[in-house]
């Protein structure tokens, strides 16, 4: 029932967005030029597990995570520690997120900036790059393949980096038809929140060598870093662990096994 209620609330607002999408496009094409976010875990996974720290207030399944959290500070605490990059929640209703919270995240580190929401339009998209996000999430789960090509196209045209999160084999083909190169596998499903920890081992293989692999939710410390790291991720997007730990930093440091 979560991704239904929450689709439905995604979609609801952007049928009442009445701005004008190409002079969105147009402001984002002049936006600052974007943080490499693909490049960057590319880069790092050559030496460990790279990781891509979460600031994430709530949710809906777990209720208040960290409801006072700092992101600008807490942006710092995870490049400090060694992050790759950083994934900001901006939904407001179900994750308590906002579009503040990615620009406080973002002006106060250099490195790449992922927005974590529910992108359902074209008009998210810019959106996302205009908040001064480096990279976008795609989830095939919420999206038709035809929104998915088209939102994945502008994204790519607009400089953006395309994080493609998907859950097993048929989603795998419809990331890999529309042009992903950077693939996230959601252990938590979407309906019920549940986590199944081996489904990212499991597609491990099934995705393509050249694509840059990321594995999302369940991880909770350093047994999980390995073996995902054994089963061929270049990264790990971590958010729970981190945001609920006394020592978000030391918790970082722990995933990022070689």
């Amino acid at each position: 029932m979560y991704l239904d209620e929450i689709l439905a609330n995604h979609r609801s607002n952007a049928e009442r967005d009445e701005r004008d999408l190409d002079q969105l496009i147009e402001a984002a094409h002049r936006s600052p030029v974007a943080r490499e976010f693909r490049e960057k875990l590319l880069a790092d996974s050559a030496s460990h597990l790279a990781v891509i720290a979460e600031i994430k207030r709530r949710s809906p399944s777990k209720g208040d995570l960290n409801l006072d959290l700092d992101p600008g500070k807490l942006a710092f605490v995870y490049e400090d520690n060694g992050a790759s990059c950083v994934s900001v929640l901006t939904d407001e209703k179900f994750f308590g997120g906002s579009r503040s919270d990615l620009v406080a995240a973002r002006e106060s580190i250099g490195l790449p900036v992922l927005r974590k929401d529910f992108t359902v339009s074209l008009k998210d998209v810019c959106d996302a790059r205009l908040m001064g996000a480096d990279c976008v999430l795609l989830i095939v789960a919420a999206l038709s393949p035809s929104e998915l090509r088209s939102m994945h196209q502008l994204a790519e045209d607009l400089s953006l980096d395309v994080l493609v999160e998907i859950h097993d084999e048929p989603e795998l083909e419809m990331a890999l038809d529309c042009g992903a190169r950077l693939i996230g596998v959601n252990q938590r499903d979407l309906t019920t929140f549940t986590v199944d920890r081996v489904r990212a081992v499991r597609m491990a293989p099934l995705i393509p060598a050249d694509i840059v692999k990321v594995a999302e939710s369940g991880v909770v410390g350093e047994e999980d870093a390995r073996e995902l790291r054994a089963a061929g991720y270049h990264a790990v997007l971590v958010g729970e662990t981190l945001v609920r730990s006394a020592s978000p930093g030391a918790s970082l440091r722990n995933l990022l096994v070689p």
